[in-house]
């Protein structure tokens, strides 16, 4: 791999190919089947848990707008979230390997729910529904800040073991995260038809939200530390700590400096690909959700457009994350030229907002919300799959955190160009 120092090259065997190699060659033949697709499911729900918080506090936004008029909750939201998360990344990169994922998903799971209780228990005791209480507001945001912290740890984790599994598991966490916003847009367009749209209405409908979330996270909780005993998990585990060894074997003790630049390589391995991801979320949360929500209206559907709008953009991002599952496109270059290509939204997304009036009307921005969403879901998809696997076996939780990393710094700077990209 280029590594510096004294090293013992890799063992062949009489048919050229390394003992590791051999090795993984011959244990897929006894792989475990995944039986009812237990593992697949639980994949699924981890991807849709570790974003509902996300989602709960976005989805909110008129109850924390009504509360705080003087703010700009959306954006505010996003940049604490997005920053605090890239800081914990980044920490997390230099240190994934002196620390144990399972123990980092455990935790980030346990401050989801601790995030999510901040809400209601702040309204119960001080806010009770009152306008202007700007301390709760700041409470609030450090709630998100919180969450951010935690989606750090858990996203990071899990992308990391996913990236370790056939890429199933990858496409079911991506999946899932994908159906958390489809799960929250609903749960608002039932709750905006069901409660009054008065300040109690939505302050019952935000705790609600709150609420489910906490049960979800609860329900990750239990399903995490159970997917660790299932026996294809095991397989993957095992054969994880087998390539490892035989790494230590042919590398001697890995040095500091060794660790180093085996963070270099596999950045240098996957940097096309998060360079992509990227691209992505920095088109996509210039836009999404702040532009919805903010920046245009319809006379006809009044608040509901911007509810509409972004479960639209929800839908079409799980259609897109879903498609992967039929079919894989895996000329890398074809998917980040589809990432540069997106940032044609910009010039059409301003347009909707100053050019002819034909294109300042309820369906042009439809139309763009959903294509932005089945872009963002399909592209993202593909890379996070593929990353992960352009590094060896015992490389590949480093390159899903990677990939994560870049993601989230896309995140951080599309919720940045959000406040000036419209002006």
């Amino acid at each position: 791999m280029g590594f510096s120092g004294d090293q013992k090259g890799p063992t062949t065997t009489t048919t050229g190919l390394t003992e590791s190699e051999s090795t993984v060659l011959l244990s897929q033949k006894n792989i475990p089947q995944d039986t009812y697709h237990l593992g697949y499911i639980i994949y699924f729900t981890l991807g849709l848990g570790f974003l509902l918080p996300w989602n709960a506090f976005i989805t909110a936004v008129d109850y924390f707008s009504y509360l705080y008029p003087d703010a700009s909750v959306d954006r505010i939201f996003s940049v604490v979230y997005m920053l605090v998360g890239l800081t914990c990344l980044l920490i997390i990169v230099f240190y994934a390997r002196k620390s144990d994922a399972f123990v980092r998903i455990n935790v980030g799971l346990g401050l989801f729910i601790v995030s999510l209780l901040v809400v209601p228990v702040t309204d119960l005791v001080y806010v009770k529904g009152r306008v202007g209480l700007y301390d709760g507001f700041y409470v609030t945001v450090g709630a998100v800040g919180l969450s951010g912290m935690a989606d750090a740890l858990v996203q990071g984790g899990l992308i990391g073991a996913a990236g370790e599994l056939p890429q199933r598991y990858m496409q079911a966490i991506v999946a899932g995260t994908a159906a958390s916003g489809v799960l929250v847009s609903f749960l608002r367009i039932l709750t905006k038809a069901v409660y009054s749209q008065d300040a109690e209405g939505l302050r019952g409908s935000a705790n609600l939200y709150f609420a489910v979330g906490i049960a979800v996270m609860v329900i990750c909780v239990i399903l995490y530390n159970v997917a660790h005993r299932l026996p294809v998990m095991k397989y993957y585990q095992e054969l994880k700590i087998q390539t490892l060894n035989e790494e230590k074997e042919d590398t001697g003790s890995i040095s500091g400096a060794l660790s180093r630049s085996t963070l270099f390589y596999i950045v240098g391995r996957i940097k096309w690909y998060g360079i992509g991801i990227l691209l992505i979320y920095i088109v996509t949360l210039s836009i999404f959700p702040g532009y919805i929500t903010e920046d245009v209206y319809s006379e006809t559907l009044k608040d509901w457009y911007g509810i509409l709008l972004i479960t639209g953009y929800n839908v079409f991002d799980l259609v897109g994350k879903s498609m992967t599952a039929v079919y894989l496109l895996e000329n890398s270059k074809i998917a980040i030229g589809g990432c540069v290509a997106r940032l044609l939204f910009f010039p059409l997304f301003l347009e909707c907002l100053h050019g002819p009036k034909i294109f300042r009307t309820e369906i042009p921005v439809t139309i763009l919300t959903c294509l932005l969403g089945l872009t963002n879901g399909y592209l993202t998809s593909v890379l996070m799959i593929l990353g992960p696997k352009v590094v060896p076996l015992q490389h590949a939780e480093t390159a899903g955190i990677v990939i994560v990393l870049f993601l989230v710094m896309g995140l951080a700077a599309g919720s940045i160009v959000a406040w000036f990209w419209v002006i």
